[in-house]
């Protein structure tokens, strides 16, 4: 019992032997592993910031520039993919919307546009001596024009010769028959005086004008119709009725043109006015007036048989009204006494008509209210400024001359 006793207690205490000897291996075990723990934590917390900027540095390699990868174009707006740039295209800038059309007018409704109306007057003079015979070469800087009394720049200069466009109203009435002969040779000098480039048309008026004549070129027809001139018909003398409807006649044509008016002055019935016949005649264009009185040779033959006084200031105020109608339009007025002047009265008008200098010019005043201008044209020296002394080439002697023109214009009005 003993024995065994012993055996087993040697045996205990081998093993725990044994197991202090496995307790004090697993501490130092555990001793070793902790340490070998603690290091590999510091290693990698020491490694970790170094190992993060290479990853960075390797990561701005690899955006930056890969092998075999291609470089984005300076269009590609996206960013860089694995096998190359993504591209985006810019916006492009687009051109503006064209404007919205514009409305359109109804129907059967006209167009209107806006303009601005720069006036542009032309002022034909004649300068002529006492005799009636033209004076020619006269430069620009001599002429001086002033409307209203402001002087004007002068802007186109020229002497003009040019075939004439003329319309002759012949007073055919009864109540003149006595010298109804007159007209009717005064008719016929005009006829043989015209060229043939000239165009002419003739009007005879007694209550209301008549047309015996359309512009013709042809001599023959303008004979003609003054032989249609034989009785008269009535005894009115509508002048100033025949004066305007003439002048609106010549209103429908473009150019210079020329009235001749033969007869007595005398009006005994019309509608208008002397007024508004003198109105009319200042707001028509390029017409100038000429008149030829047919009563002066009445007038002389009354006063040496004491004929009555009344009648005698009628055929005065007669031939002052003809003569203002030729004074307000650049014309002349021609009273013969005699048979004999007809010829050469007829050649004046036509050499003071194809014989004229033109000027045009803007004027000062540019408001456009309708407001009769009044012109006036002088010759003046440029340097003294004083009135141009002309004189006779051959006899080298001052000449007395005579500037014909218009008395002035009617300016335009705003709704024109």
């Amino acid at each position: 019992m003993c024995i065994y006793t012993s055996r087993v207690t040697d045996e205990f205490e081998g093993l725990m032997v044994r197991q202090n000897s496995l307790s004090l291996h697993m501490i130092s075990l555990s001793s070793s592993g902790l340490a070998t723990i603690a290091v590999m934590v510091l290693a990698v917390l020491i490694a970790a910031p170094q190992t993060f900027a290479q990853d960075q540095q390797s990561t701005q390699g690899q955006q930056q520039q890969k092998p075999g990868q291609q470089q984005a174009p300076p269009e590609a707006g996206g960013p860089q993919g694995d096998i190359g740039p993504i591209a985006i295209p810019k916006k492009k800038e687009e051109a503006p919307p064209p404007p919205p059309p514009s409305p359109k007018a109804p129907e059967g409704m006209p167009n209107y546009s806006l303009t601005v109306d720069v006036p542009l007057v032309s002022v034909d003079a004649m300068v002529v001596t006492k005799d009636g015979q033209f004076v020619p070469g006269i430069p620009k800087g001599n002429f001086k024009v002033l409307e209203d009394g402001v002087p004007q720049q002068i802007l186109n200069f020229g002497q003009t010769q040019a075939p004439i466009t003329a319309v002759l109203l012949v007073e055919f009435s009864n109540s003149n028959y006595a010298f109804m002969t007159d007209a009717l040779r005064a008719s016929y000098a005009f006829a043989d005086s015209l060229k043939k480039e000239d165009y002419v048309a003739i009007i005879e008026y007694d209550m209301k004008p008549n047309i015996l004549l359309d512009f013709t070129q042809d001599k023959n027809s303008v004979y003609g119709a003054l032989n249609m001139l034989r009785i008269p018909g009535f005894s009115e003398s509508n002048l100033f009725d025949a004066l305007v409807d003439t002048l609106d006649r010549l209103d429908r044509i473009d150019g210079r043109k020329v009235l001749v008016v033969v007869g007595s002055g005398l009006d005994t019935f019309s509608r208008i006015t002397y007024d508004k016949a003198l109105k009319r005649v200042k707001e028509s264009e390029n017409v100038t007036i000429f008149t030829v009185s047919t009563g002066e040779a009445f007038q002389i033959w009354a006063e040496g048989r004491l004929y009555g006084s009344i009648r005698q200031m009628d055929f005065l105020q007669g031939k002052n009204q003809l003569r203002t109608f030729a004074e307000m339009t650049g014309g002349r007025a021609f009273s013969p006494r005699f048979e004999g002047e007809m010829p050469s009265i007829f050649q004046e008008i036509g050499q003071s008509v194809r014989n004229q200098y033109t000027m045009t010019y803007h004027p000062t005043n540019k408001a456009l209210d309708g407001s009769f201008r009044k012109l006036k044209i002088e010759l003046v020296d440029p340097a003294t400024d004083k009135p141009l002394v002309v004189q006779d080439a051959k006899k080298k002697k001052p000449i007395k001359y005579q500037i014909i023109s218009r008395s002035g214009y009617t300016a335009k009005n705003k709704v024109e």
